[in-house]
């Protein structure tokens, strides 16, 4: 159906529709794991991507996204259809071809430029998402997939919107993959098939309790923030892995002999970096340098006393730690949150390679006596998850550098720039996505009260490993 709304970030949708797939699902109904149900409190995933604009008409590119987009509905029903509750309390998604909802939307007076700037996201790039601060447990009555196709002076920006309830961010970019991978070859023949089966430790019979009126958020969306996406080149990275290493950077071209150095990168997923001339697990990874840093600067620009005690908490996919393993395709939620803790002082007076250890202990840590000892637990306290910065002290890592976020061409060649909504946004949060240059880099979007941001952008141990924006 037409409709004409604006704002003040100048995008006016033009159109809204409700797209469904082009082949009826058999698929029963997925019970909601103990990952998936402490979700519902959590706003939907707002991600997407920036393009050059390309040479055919838009309309056209319109039609061809919706017709795309419900070929692909039909290889993940789950994504068009809604949530529902049974008299027992259990909540499953219902994959009833219920549809996803499209909107056109135009953005007349932004250019790429805009999206791309150097310091500070534009506020505009907030109107390229819908379903603002919708909490995933309005699955019930609303749509599980949003798709938002804004059109730009120079550009295209391709925005999605889905339940955190039903998809972690391995399932998205997954789905959002294959969207374009179905678009560009007019075929329902993809490479990466999700796994739907719901047959691990994961379903259990813990019944979530919900609140009269649904979960809420457990952050204040009101409060006041920043947010400002640093890069990290590949050599950046590389000087802060080897000072968390306390080793030197392996030249390719170094005297090693290839058979002895190839060894030790099969072995270890980070190729660039070795230690005493040998690679292991307990091995400080680059992200795990780079969290440090990360740490370390937001913990000074925070000010706290010395006994303060501060949290860094990462995501970790389980996917692969879970005995038997899990499909790495596996469709929902396979995610759990580990906690760091260390004094300020700790954090402030050790060094970089100090910090980095505590996170590499916790994620080496995290097999599957963990995971399962996580869902024991959750089980006798079943609950949502309490996202936020409860004491002032606490930062939140999500995402990843390795999902394959510029790995998609809808037709018109690889996106520019990868963005983000209001969702799940506070003080604290930080989100990882592979640099736009590639190559290793990393662009960190990173979250915190305007005092702190002040302080962090002139803290000058963290502002010497930032690269200059292209």
């Amino acid at each position: 159906m037409p409709a004409s709304s604006s704002s003040p970030s100048n995008v006016t949708v033009i159109s809204k529709c409700t797209v469904f797939p082009d082949q009826k699902s058999s698929m029963e109904d997925l019970k909601l794991s103990v990952s998936d149900l402490p979700m519902l409190s959590c706003h939907y995933i707002q991600k997407g991507v920036l393009f050059t604009r390309p040479s055919i008409p838009i309309d056209f590119i319109i039609s061809l996204l919706k017709h795309a987009l419900s070929r692909t509905l039909s290889l993940f029903p789950p994504l068009a259809g809604r949530l529902t509750t049974d008299h027992h309390g259990y909540v499953y998604i219902t994959c009833n071809d219920a549809g996803a909802d499209f909107i056109h939307a135009v953005g007349p007076t932004l250019h790429i430029r805009d999206i791309l700037s150097p310091i500070h996201v534009p506020e505009s790039a907030k109107s390229f998402f819908s379903l603002d601060r919708t909490v995933s447990y309005d699955g019930h009555f609303k749509p599980i997939l949003l798709v938002q196709v804004t059109d730009l002076v120079d550009g295209l920006f391709i925005g999605c919107s889905v339940n955190h309830a039903v998809s972690d961010g391995t399932s998205f970019w997954n789905f959002f993959n294959t969207f374009s991978e179905v678009c560009r070859n007019g075929t329902r023949r993809i490479t990466k098939s999700p796994d739907f089966k719901r047959e691990s430790v994961l379903i259990s019979s813990a019944v979530l309790k919900i609140p009269e009126g649904g979960p809420k958020v457990t952050f204040n969306a009101d409060a006041p923030i920043k947010e400002r996406i640093f890069s990290f080149s590949r050599e950046s990275i590389q000087r802060l892995k080897a000072k968390a290493n306390g080793g030197k950077w392996v030249d390719f071209d170094c005297a090693i002999p290839v058979a002895e150095l190839m060894g030790k990168i099969n072995n270890n997923n980070d190729k660039t970096w070795v230690r005493n001339s040998s690679l292991d697990s307990s091995d400080i990874s680059s992200f795990q340098a780079l969290c440090a840093v990360l740490w370390r600067a937001v913990t000074r620009a925070r000010k706290f006393p010395s006994e303060k005690m501060t949290t860094f908490r990462m995501a970790v996919n389980y996917r692969q730690r879970l005995e038997p393993k899990m499909d790495p395709y596996y469709f929902g939620n396979a995610i759990q949150s580990i906690p760091t803790y260390a004094t300020a002082g700790d954090v402030m007076s050790r060094d970089l390679r100090w910090c980095a250890e505590q996170l590499n202990k916790n994620v080496l840590a995290h097999g599957d006596a963990t995971v399962r000892k996580f869902v024991a637990d959750w089980e006798r306290d079943p609950r949502c998850f309490p996202l936020g910065n409860f004491d002032g002290a606490m930062m939140t890592m999500g995402s990843s550098p390795r999902f394959p976020m510029y790995e998609n061409d809808f037709g018109w060649g690889k996106p520019l720039a990868v963005r983000s909504g209001r969702a799940n946004k506070f003080d604290g949060k930080i989100s990882a996505f592979p640099g736009r240059v590639g190559g290793g880099s990393v662009d960190l979007e990173v979250v915190l009260a305007p005092e702190t941001m002040s302080c962090l952008e002139s803290d000058q141990e963290f502002m010497q490993y930032i690269t200059a924006a292209h």
